[in-house]
């Protein structure tokens, strides 16, 4: 199973030098972990092979690409793409986005006999099992319902975190993982703005730091959802509260083999 980085960046733009892409990875050629504008940069054929969105929660970064995606490549499929999220999240798709205001409800077209789109609701801890590869969702703490993946072959397993605060049940469910190999895990402010990390659901360096404390197990550490104007700032005020070489920014177009 290889596991591609479509986008992992809190923002847009091509300010840095390179263009940043907001949160999806692609597992194989099939399944998507969220649907950010990276899936923007797959060609329509790639599109058309996507059986299954996996949802960690349903704000704009994390979905921006989801309705997009079902509109241009539905007419080339044979079967409903699948949308996988827990309820709460599925509720908030049904009342604020696939609402014929917004955009259509693909669930209804071309029929509800034979939609475009079906919507799966999905339980901490069950994980779903496709072909030899499962997903599990697992618990965060964040502002709207949300939940991390932990992404699983027979040899390995990744873990990413979506969107999340300070959570122990995050880690306590981590460390029961016996092939963990990677952990994806958010940082998106500067310590200057812990506050507001605290408030918006999200992490900072010393916050990280603290959530670090409670992994057990080895496992490969990567930064994710870095705020765009901060990158670097970030990353080095993590490394001085970690330890240097302990953890890695993640990078768009990475590959990981489970």
């Amino acid at each position: 199973m290889k596991v591609r980085v479509l986008g992992c960046s809190g923002g847009i733009g091509n300010g840095t030098g390179e263009p940043l892409r907001t949160t999806a990875l692609l597992v194989d050629d099939d399944i998507l972990i969220d649907c950010g504008t990276g899936v923007g940069d797959l060609g329509i054929a790639e599109l058309a092979r996507i059986d299954h969105v996996f949802l960690t929660h349903a704000h704009f970064d994390h979905i921006a690409c989801l309705p997009m995606l079902i509109d241009t490549a539905g007419d080339l499929r044979d079967r409903p793409l699948t949308v996988h999220a827990t309820e709460g999240t599925l509720d908030i798709l049904r009342a604020h986005v696939f609402n014929w205001s917004i955009w259509p409800d693909f669930r209804q077209i071309p029929s509800p006999a034979a939609p475009c789109m079906r919507f799966d609701a999905i339980d901490v801890g069950a994980p779903i099992a496709l072909g030899e590869r499962s997903i599990t969702p697992l618990p965060v703490a964040h502002t709207v319902p949300a939940v991390a993946f932990q992404v699983a072959s027979a040899g390995a397993s990744l873990v990413f975190s979506g969107d999340t605060g300070p959570c122990a049940e995050l880690w306590a469910a981590i460390d029961r993982i016996d092939n963990l190999r990677y952990v994806m895990i958010e940082t998106s402010y500067p310590e200057a703005e812990r506050a507001l990390a605290l408030a918006s659901g999200h992490l900072c360096p010393g916050m990280l730091a603290e959530e670090l404390a409670r992994l057990r197990r080895p496992a490969e550490i990567f930064i994710t959802h870095l705020k765009p104007t901060q990158p670097d700032q970030i990353m080095a005020e993590i490394e001085a509260r970690v330890g240097p070489g302990r953890v890695r920014r993640l990078q768009a177009q990475q590959v990981f083999e489970l």
